[in-house]
C-alpha cells in the first residue's frame, strides 16, 4: 500500500494519534458532522447514554486530512481501527475529499452505521442539548465533550453552527459558541 489519506472531523483533527507527513484542510461531500452516536461508556451510561460525533449522510463536512506514508500504513490503520471500530458503530470507507488547495484525494473515513443500535439519528439541536446535558460517563460529562469540541473547531477556524447552537443551549460560553 502506498501513501494514503485519513479524514478527521472531530478529535482526530487535534489528536490524530498516528504518524503522518502532511496535513491539509479538507471537505467531505455527502456527509455532515453530527451528534448522532449514543455513547454508553465514555460520555454516558446504558441507562443515560450521551451523544458523540459521527459522520451522517447529507451536506458536507469541513475537517482535516492527514497523509500517511505507505511504510506506516499497517501501523496507522491498526491504530485507527482500534480507536474507531471498538463497538462497530462506525463503518470504514474510502471516500473522495477535496483538499483546501483544490486537490482531490481518496481518504479513509469513518462514517456512522445507521443500522447500529448506537445510531441516534438526526436530532434537533434542542433534543441533542437535552441528552448531552444529562449524560456523563467514564471520560466525564457529555457537556464537556461538546463544548471542548466546539472550542477546538473554532480555534482551527472551522464553524459548525448546529454544534455551536447545541453548545450554547447547554451553557457553553459566549466566547466559545458565539
Amino acid at each position: 500500500m502506498g501513501d494514503f489519506w485519513v479524514f478527521g472531523y472531530g478529535s482526530l483533527m487535534w489528536k490524530p494519534g498516528f504518524a503522518h507527513v502532511e496535513t491539509a484542510r479538507a471537505r467531505l461531500y455527502g456527509y455532515r458532522r453530527a451528534l448522532c452516536i449514543r455513547s454508553h461508556i465514555h460520555r454516558g451510561t446504558p441507562q443515560h447514554p450521551g451523544l458523540v460525533l459521527g459522520l451522517d449522510r447529507g451536506g458536507s463536512c469541513l475537517g482535516l486530512a492527514f497523509r500517511v506514508p505507505g511504510d506506516l500504513a499497517d501501523e496507522a490503520l491498526a491504530y485507527l481501527r482500534a480507536r474507531e471500530l471498538v463497538t462497530h458503530v462506525y463503518l470504514e470507507r474510502r471516500l473522495p475529499l477535496r483538499l483546501g488547495d483544490g486537490r482531490s484525494v481518496e481518504a479513509v473515513v469513518y462514517v456512522a452505521d445507521r443500522l447500529h443500535g448506537q445510531y441516534a439519528g438526526a436530532l434537533p439541536a434542542e433534543r441533542a442539548a437535552e441528552i448531552v446535558a444529562q449524560a456523563s460517563g467514564q471520560s466525564g460529562p457529555n457537556v464537556d465533550y461538546v463544548t471542548s469540541t466546539v472550542d477546538h473547531l473554532r480555534k482551527m477556524g472551522i464553524r459548525d453552527h448546529w454544534l455551536e447552537s447545541v453548545a450554547a443551549m447547554i451553557g457553553g460560553s459566549d466566547e466559545t459558541c458565539a
